[in-house]
């Protein structure tokens, strides 16, 4: 028993073979691996507890069971609630049949999603819209009305829009477990349900603008920062400060327009999942660069659209004997800083 801890579990995904811990779920030892291979998902997220299993997105095809009974899996399985078992072979994108399935699961999603992306603040930064480009249909077969439900005030700092939303409880289990107490949860049953508020009290907890940073479409969006800019015309910077509050570490991202700090966000992973939860004061009440020690530019991946103007820039070398093109250097440079 002593040695248990040595225990690994060979599984390999697309030909690509790692050894993992036991327990390890399909998703996450494809995240270990990393690229292409990594399945989407929209539901679950590694930082709360019983997340997955809501969007199907991230259905792969086990091909092999394991190394003792190595018969395939029957169906496509959530590969964020299938642990591996050692000898296990998956396929994500080499299986055509995966590819199908997951066109039609974007589908789904979007069957009722309205489609108001250039009004919406998430666009941008938006998993509904990198899911649709990456893997939808050219068009929807969907010939009914989409369901719609009345704009509800949960409370002063955050905005909900039910009829964008796709149900993937994450606003939820994140009010059970980061806060004091949750006011809010799906009501209803079927296409009927919706996320909201019993007899629309507010949610105003300490931690209740985490739900912003959870949720992957623009179902729950930021007050402060509605309608005031578009997230690909922004600045992103790390900065910290010591929060008052002992579930706050004060780590976060600023997001600039010039001298103007426009909101302040979680930092987030490659995954799109929030490192550190943070309080509300550090998201809504600090925003003069003033309040915050500045870390540095936020990474931003080349294939997002954040990254526009975003790049990356050395200062190309020049003559120093030349004093035309020093000059025409520094104005390069400092255009390129402004961007």
């Amino acid at each position: 028993m002593a040695f248990d801890f040595l225990i690994k579990m060979k599984v390999t995904i697309d030909g690509i073979a790692i050894d993992v811990e036991p327990g390890t779920t399909i998703l996450n030892a494809a995240r270990q691996i990393g690229g292409d291979i990594v399945p989407p998902a929209m539901c679950y997220y590694s930082k709360l507890e019983g997340s997955g299993g809501k969007c199907r997105t991230c259905l792969v095809k086990v091909s092999k069971g394991s190394e003792k009974d190595p018969r395939p899996m029957p169906k496509l399985v959530a590969s964020c609630r299938t642990t591996v078992m050692d000898g296990m072979e998956v396929q994500n994108i080499t299986s055509p049949e995966v590819i199908e399935a997951r066109k039609g699961i974007v589908e789904i999603l979007l069957l009722n999603h309205p489609l108001d992306c250039p009004i919406c603040d998430q666009a941008g930064e938006c998993d509904l819209q990198n899911l649709g480009f990456e893997h939808g249909a050219a068009k929807t077969r969907y010939e009914f009305d989409r369901r719609t439900f009345e704009k509800i005030d949960i409370g002063d700092k955050i905005q909900l829009h039910m009829t964008r939303c796709i149900l993937c409880y994450r606003c939820v289990f994140t009010a059970d477990q980061i806060t004091d107490h949750r006011i809010h949860g799906i009501l209803n049953r079927g296409d009927h349900s919706e996320i909201s508020t019993y007899i629309h009290a507010a949610v105003d907890n300490d931690f209740s603008g985490n739900v912003i940073d959870v949720c992957p479409v623009g179902a729950l969006t930021d007050k402060t920062f509605r309608f005031k800019n578009r997230v690909w015309f922004t600045k992103p910077v790390d900065a910290h400060r010591d929060c008052d509050h002992e579930k706050c570490n004060g780590k976060v991202t600023l997001w600039y327009k010039g001298e103007d700090v426009l909101r302040v966000t979680a930092r987030k992973d490659q995954y799109g999942e929030v490192e550190e939860f943070i309080c509300n004061t550090c998201r809504f009440d600090k925003k003069k660069t003033s309040d915050w020690v500045i870390d540095g530019p936020r990474h931003i991946a080349n294939n997002s659209v954040i990254s526009a103007n975003h790049y990356d820039f050395v200062p190309l070398p020049v003559v120093k004997t030349n004093p035309v093109l020093i000059e025409a250097n520094k104005e390069q440079f400092e255009r390129d800083t402004r961007l």
